[in-house]
């Protein structure tokens, strides 16, 4: 028979109240056993709907025997009764309801479940009208996300409710590893706050935590309040305390406060604040340390080695960081449309030494400069267009403010290409910049911090315009292809007139060293000067390549074998370029993709000369059955028809000849092993140039080894140099993270730097894993700075899965040294060297900003 009796709301504060800490979307759960501390009921329906559409949907009751006690209003179904409405049902021995007063009572063997969680009562009373509710004697089991627990008696009343002697979990009944009880939990779904009153952790029967009252939320609404606090011990630190303190300040903008305190150095504060918009977003973070303690007690420290061995000089006290240390970041985008965007990403620090003495990151330590960006962009379906403006700022102590790249305020650039008809495309590439030095002051020949302005000079600077028109003729079959492209590149400048000055002596000594004898005059020099040299010359280019393939049979698995010969015709004339600075132009490594490109260089400032003929070829292994690439394997090289005369900064020319053969192997024997190699062999110094290896090795379900080794020669050393000038680097990283069993694992890292003969990072650890309770201790040292210094940690992290961490967050650092150490990571890259910050709101999970406003 069908009524319209309400569902009983039995167990919405069971839901919500001692799991609202829980975190538990990446947790590992495959080492829970199958046991549920409520199984699910045979009896109940399959369910309908979801949990918003309960309210619109009818309740059916069904029971063996009904019947009216008293008056007419007073209905009494038993024997095995049944309520279902949507994705809920209530299951009872007996339940008694009156239609007029709303009041209920259920008997014996309460069951409950919905889309959320089960639970099971002995007793179950209230008043529907009034909407208060007793339950007595629970046991529950969450089903959207893993829990379970029990409490003596549930008490609701409207959105308030109460759960007395109350306990949670994720751990299954069998394996109490960890469990939180509460003699009183008080809830307001309204308000989306609850308080528990004398909360106790306990890790198997020990109790390691009481606390007599806290507050916390029970839904994903953002609030203010304190968030987990982030302690450790390092070296350079010592006692190192964060607590983030997060402002709620609006829907669509919050703030987050991170006073902290280190034991060696004193206290800091950082703000961040964000915003969100219905045009745009944006985020700044400010640090501010107004004391260094540790600078002023160990004023040595500062004095730093290069790797060569060479002190530096002697870094004047003045130079020193001591107070008012801080940095400052910035990141904002507004969209004007669907076409164009402003954007900006700035970043700042009070002194050179800042990222080196507070980032534990080595790509962090990498960084020499910080970069600022301002800029509006625009992109159609067949161009893009830009005009920025950058600033760039020292952040390495080992360097001088003329080793930073120039500013560029502004840049704007233009890209248009469109195809006209199936076989023709037009196009065009335009850039206009102005150059500027950030500090405009060096001395060439003494790099002595606190130098007099009068002996200081000037870093000059100019303005570049460059367009490379081009037409291009794509033609290409199922098995073949030929792209034949001309294009006209004409760059302009006009210099500073101490830039151009600059450029006429270097271009005078340069003559007076090819003809000797030749006396240096200021005639001569003038007869070099150039204020605004230009530059102009075509570029004809022809790709074209052949496409084989065939099935094979290896070890009884089908493949199909591919072979791709490939060549690509270069041709551009010589033009003289000495009169031409290099602003932001630098040599690109030479590689495979360097085997096809047009320019042997970054930026406008220098067009190689060509005449080249690059011939290569590749071949593939494919599996037919899931279409995975097993082996691909190519190898290619340039040959020389004439000199290459073109060069930038200390380059020597390329003779006529042959280039270095470039190989490169990808190899995936099994779905564990992955295995990739590049090699470059000079044919003329008979040596290698590049050599690297890269291996990874997966154990089962979570265990990973990767074995690396890099190795570049250094290109601009001359023949029959020592190793410590002809190697630019050599180095070779070893990581792992390895189970030795279901509980037990161990992880390390040995990244050591051949050349330096000395360890960049060394990581050793162990951790414990159960189904809802893990332990992470690792032990880390890594390179600070440039000098023999490395700092050591060590840090310790407990889990308890979905309720929270205390102590490091241990796995950040471990999931950047380990690729793989999360098996959704296998595919990427490391981080980018920028400022970035991960911060978690008290409502829950990430406090992300509502993005529909």
């Amino acid at each position: 028979m069908r009524k319209p009796l309400r569902l009983l709301p039995l167990s919405l504060c069971i839901a919500i109240a001692l799991p609202a800490y829980a975190a538990d979307d990446n947790e590992n759960w495959g080492l829970c056993p199958l046991i549920d501390a409520v199984p699910s009921f045979n009896d109940a329906p399959a369910p309908t709907g979801t949990a918003d559409q309960r309210a619109s949907q009818p309740t059916a009751i069904d029971g063996g025997t009904l019947e009216r006690a008293g008056d007419e209003q007073n209905i009494v179904v038993q024997d095995n009764v049944r309520l279902s409405r949507g994705d809920q049902f209530l299951g009872t021995d007996k339940l008694s309801y009156n239609q007029e007063s709303g009041k209920y009572t259920a008997e014996g063997h309460v069951r409950y479940q919905d889309s959320s969680m089960r639970l099971v009562a002995e007793h179950a009373e209230g008043d529907q009208n009034a909407d208060k509710h007793q339950i007595d004697d629970v046991e529950y089991q969450l089903t959207s996300r893993r829990g379970n627990g029990g409490a003596e008696r549930i008490e609701l009343n409207g959105a308030k409710g109460s759960l007395l002697s109350s306990t949670y979990s994720t751990c299954a009944p069998n394996q109490r590893a960890w469990e939180l009880r509460a003699h009183r939990i008080d809830i307001d779904t309204e308000e989306g706050m609850g308080v528990a009153r004398n909360a106790t952790l306990r890790i198997g029967k020990v109790p390691v935590l009481y606390v007599p009252w806290f507050m916390f939320p029970v839904d994903d609404r953002r609030r203010t309040g304190l968030l987990y606090p982030n302690i450790g011990m390092s070296g350079k630190n010592g006692f190192d305390w964060r607590q983030p303190i997060y402002l709620n300040l609006a829907p669509n903008y919050d703030a987050t406060l991170f006073p902290r305190y280190m034991s060696r150095r004193g206290a800091s504060l950082g703000v961040e604040f964000r915003w969100l918009y219905e045009n745009g977003s944006g985020e700044t973070y400010v640090n501010w340390m107004p004391r260094d303690d540790l600078s002023r007690k160990d004023p040595d420290r500062y004095t730093y080695y290069i790797r060569s061995g060479d002190p530096l000089p002697t870094i004047p006290k003045d130079d020193m960081p001591r107070d008012n240390r801080g940095e400052f970041a910035f990141k904002g985008v507004h969209r004007f449309d669907g076409t164009w965007y402003a954007g900006a990403n700035l970043a700042w620090v009070s002194d050179k030494y800042y990222l080196q003495d507070f980032s534990n990151s080595l790509y962090s330590q990498s960084t020499i400069s910080l970069r600022s960006e301002v800029g509006l962009y625009g992109r159609g379906r067949y161009w893009d267009a830009s005009i920025i403006a950058d600033h760039n700022q020292l952040a390495d102590f080992t360097l001088r403010e003329n080793s930073l790249a120039f500013d560029r305020l502004p840049r704007a650039t233009f890209h248009w290409a469109q195809p006209v008809q199936p076989w023709l495309e037009t196009g065009v590439d335009t850039e206009a910049v102005r150059f500027q030095h950030a500090d405009l002051k060096f001395v060439a020949n003494d790099p002595t911090p606190g130098i007099p302005e009068s002996r200081r000079q000037s870093i000059p600077g100019g303005s570049r315009f460059d367009v490379k028109p081009y037409i291009s003729f794509p033609l290409e079959g199922a098995a073949w292809f030929i792209r034949p492209k001309l294009a006209w590149r004409y760059t302009a400048y006009e210099l500073d007139g101490e830039m151009a000055a600059q450029m006429a002596d270097a271009r005078a000594n340069s003559f007076i060293a090819n003809n000797p004898g030749t006396v240096k005059t200021p005639e001569l020099v003038r007869s070099f000067y150039d204020k605004s040299p230009t530059r102009s010359l075509p570029i004809t280019s022809i790709d074209a390549g052949l496409y084989f393939d065939r099935e094979t049979v290896i070890r009884g698995d089908n493949y199909v074998h591919t072979l791709e010969p490939r060549v690509f015709y270069l041709r551009a004339p010589y033009r003289d370029q000495d009169a031409i600075p290099l602003f932001d132009t630098n040599p690109m490594s030479f590689s495979w993709g360097a085997l096809f490109r047009d320019n042997r260089y970054s930026g406008a400032d220098r067009q190689t000369d060509a005449n080249q003929l690059t011939t290569a070829l590749t071949t593939r292994l494919i599996n037919s059955e899931d279409g995975r690439e097993r082996l691909a394997a190519s190898i290619g090289q340039i040959q020389y028809f004439d000199d290459i005369r073109v060069v930038a900064g200390a380059e020597t020319p390329i003779k006529q000849g042959k280039s270095a053969w470039v190989a490169d192997v990808s190899v995936s024997p099994t779905d564990r092993w992955t295995i990739n190699a590049t090699y470059q062999w000079d044919p003329r110094l008979r040596s290698e140039d590049v050599a690297t290896l890269r291996a990874r090795y997966l154990f089962r379900n979570s265990g990973v080894v990767n074995f690396a080794y890099r190795y570049r020669r250094n290109l601009a050393a001359p023949p029959g140099s020592p190793s410590d000038i002809a190697d630019q680097y050599e180095q070779a990283d070893v990581s792992f993270l390895y189970p030795i069993n279901d509980n037990w694992s161990v992880v390390g890292r040995y990244y050591y730097s051949i050349k330096d003969s000395r360890p960049l990072e060394q990581i050793a650890g162990v951790q414990w894993e159960s189904c809802c309770l893990a332990v992470r201790a690792i032990a880390r040292r890594y390179q600070r700075n440039r000098s023999e210094d490395l700092n050591s940690s060590f840090q310790v992290e407990f889990e308890l899965k979905g309720l929270g961490s205390a102590g490091q967050n241990t796995e950040r650092v471990l999931r950047r040294a380990i690729l793989g150490y999360n098996r959704d990571d296998l595919y990427l890259t490391p981080p980018s060297p920028s400022i970035s910050r991960e911060n978690r709101g008290p409502g829950g999970d990430e406090a992300i900003l509502d993005p529909t406003l």
